[in-house]
């Protein structure tokens, strides 16, 4: 296969244009929709729990259910998109959302609700390697980082529209029989807002060089995309087919999956900080007050960082952002593990809260859907993505289900202590098993093997 390195060259140092912000909307709905949902699951939960009298183990599968499936959703989309192509898979997640969101309006029981919601966790799991990648391999170099962390950022806009909706169904009167199921199907909109145009993308030009070697098809992409008569020089040398397992990828991948294991765990704590914040500031209010109160501190404390993020990440660099995110994350919970009266001043407490969870977003929470995109070759790069986002979900479901125990068992300094070392850990792993790609060519996870008569540099993999 002949490497276009024009076609590279064009999408490399082309200018921030219209394409690049289409192709943000189109794919950040998805997360969109993913972060209304999961919102959203939460307020309807605690309706139906006294309406279908559901235990407490009803519950845990409920929500066990969509993470799960998320899980294998992201590993299933991630594999397929490098085996058939990012074209031929992206559409088909959203149009899961959008009917398993249907679905769930419509489910007459819990078994049926719990079904519906596992196709929903389906279209969640998937939409994270197929928006990342789509969206890492049409950007440029200069604003990678930006371009993807603003399609990570439309999660807080869903954040923000789930309690939302929640408040204005809630607040009208409207007979909670009903409101739930309005609640769940309205989900069904913002994602099938986008399946005409994901199903319409293009095949990116790095995916039709390096793994369907169609030079000539890659070139016209880029023509048509960038705006310029991309050339039709070459490399005279072709792109290796890496493997997964190799040494460097395995690291790599520790690095990624691992980071986004630990960050899902960690969470775990601002979860429990939110409950608290709520419990002592709004003892006896009604539903409606408290989803407006989660809203408003969710609004000034994390939603800035999705921005804040994306604006310098091509400027500090992912590594850096992810680091401190976690160190921050693990000083406040172990404030609170070292000074436990913390807990007891609803003002202290909530500016500690506020600090870690600006620190989430303008960190781990947003660098880990960036950086798996980015650290390997084309050839891997849906897969090692779907791998990643699996870790993070495996530890959104230890960070659920399994630390309530342990802070009912020992209660919350043993709990923020633990999640103070695990945010540590985190820091440490960025560190070692991370590499930055910070205004680097994705092609330089690439392997050229050239022809001994070639004078071209061969892109390094290190």
């Amino acid at each position: 296969m002949s490497v276009n390195s024009s076609v590279l060259e064009a999408f490399d140092e082309s200018k921030l244009n219209s394409f690049h912000w289409k192709t943000i909307l189109t794919a950040g709905m998805g997360f969109f929709t993913d972060a209304y949902d999961l919102f959203i699951i939460g307020t309807v939960t605690a309706i139906l729990t006294p309406m279908w009298h559901l235990t407490t183990t009803q519950l845990s599968i409920l929500n066990s259910t969509s993470l799960a499936a998320a899980a294998l959703g992201a590993l299933f989309f991630g594999k397929l998109m490098d085996l058939l192509g990012r074209k031929a898979m992206y559409g088909i997640e959203v149009a899961m959302l959008a009917v398993g969101a249907i679905l769930s309006a419509c489910a007459p029981s819990f078994i049926w609700l719990v079904i519906f919601r596992f196709i929903v966790g389906l279209g969640v799991g998937g939409d994270y390697p197929t928006s990342s990648v789509i969206m890492t391999e049409y950007a440029n170099r200069k604003n990678r980082g930006f371009l993807v962390t603003m399609v990570f950022a439309m999660q807080g806009l869903g954040l923000l529209a789930g309690p939302l909706v929640a408040s204005l169904l809630l607040s009208l009167g409207i007979p909670h029989a009903i409101a739930w199921r309005l609640m769940l199907g309205l989900g069904a909109i913002p994602a099938a807002s986008v399946i005409y145009l994901r199903r319409k993308m293009p095949e990116t030009p790095r995916y039709l060089l390096a793994v369907k070697q169609d030079a000539s098809q890659a070139a016209n992409v880029a023509s048509h995309l960038t705006g310029q008569r991309v050339a039709g020089g070459s490399w005279n040398g072709t792109v290796a087919k890496q493997s997964m397992w190799s040494r460097k990828h395995v690291i790599r991948l520790i690095g990624t999956a691992g980071s986004w294991f630990l960050i899902d765990v960690a969470f775990y704590g601002n979860s429990v900080s939110s409950q608290l914040i709520l419990k002592a500031l709004l003892p006896h209010a009604a539903l409606v007050t408290t989803t407006l109160v989660a809203t408003a501190i969710f609004l000034v404390a994390a939603v800035p960082g999705y921005f804040v993020a994306a604006g310098l990440m091509d400027k500090i660099g992912r590594k850096t952002i992810q680091s401190v995110g976690f160190v921050v994350m693990a000083c406040a919970y172990a404030a609170i593990f070292f000074v436990p009266t913390i807990a007891k001043l609803p003002i202290v407490f909530l500016i500690v809260y506020a600090i870690s969870y600006f620190f989430i977003e303008f960190g781990p929470n947003t660098t880990t859907f960036l950086v798996p995109s980015e650290v390997f070759p084309t050839n891997l790069r849906g897969t090692a993505h779907g791998m990643s986002a699996a870790g993070g979900k495996i530890g959104a479901f230890l960070g659920a289900f399994v630390l309530p125990g342990i802070l009912k068992a020992s209660g919350l300094n043993v709990t923020m202590g633990m999640l103070a070392g695990v945010a540590l850990l985190g820091a440490v792993l960025t560190l070692v098993a991370v590499p930055e790609m910070k205004q680097r060519s994705l092609e330089d996870n690439e392997e050229i093997q050239h022809s001994a008569t070639s004078t071209s540099p061969r892109h390094s993999v290190s």
